[in-house]
């Protein structure tokens, strides 16, 4: 398995194998704490190669510079099949996250696990806003 796409953006949407992402970022300006972000969205493409059909669990936490998690970790899981005559095949999921709240400045952390393995880790930094 591969991780093609690990992103935090404004908005994300899968439809007929077609994974749409808007606005991409790494860093939240915050004016003051706490601050309450109020929608974004996690956005995931892996690709499988035919031996890895099957069921796989997913979960992505959500977590602050100390490993608290910030939200509860979100899990599901999904299925791979392809046709013989193809040989990977890819998986998109999206996860919106409503109302975030963000207690203090500092680096956050997005962990992704397939199958109880952390594969990929996204940064995530919380600035204070510069004063006009």
């Amino acid at each position: 398995m591969q991780v093609e796409i690990f992103s935090i953006s404004d908005a994300a949407t899968s439809e007929n194998g077609k994974l749409n992402i808007l606005g991409a970022f790494d860093t939240i300006w915050v004016r003051q704490f706490p601050a309450l972000y109020p929608h974004c969205a996690v956005a995931v493409r892996m690709r499988f190669l035919s031996l890895e059909q099957g069921d796989h669990a997913l979960v992505v936490r959500f977590m602050d510079a100390d490993g608290v998690n910030v939200l509860p970790p979100a899990s599901g899981s999904f299925s791979i099949t392809m046709p013989e005559t193809q040989r990977t095949a890819s998986a998109d999921i999206v996860l919106n996250i409503q109302a975030l709240n963000l207690i203090k400045p500092g680096e956050y952390s997005l962990e992704l696990l397939v199958d109880g393995e952390n594969i990929r880790s996204l940064p995530l930094f919380v600035k204070d806003a510069p004063r006009p």
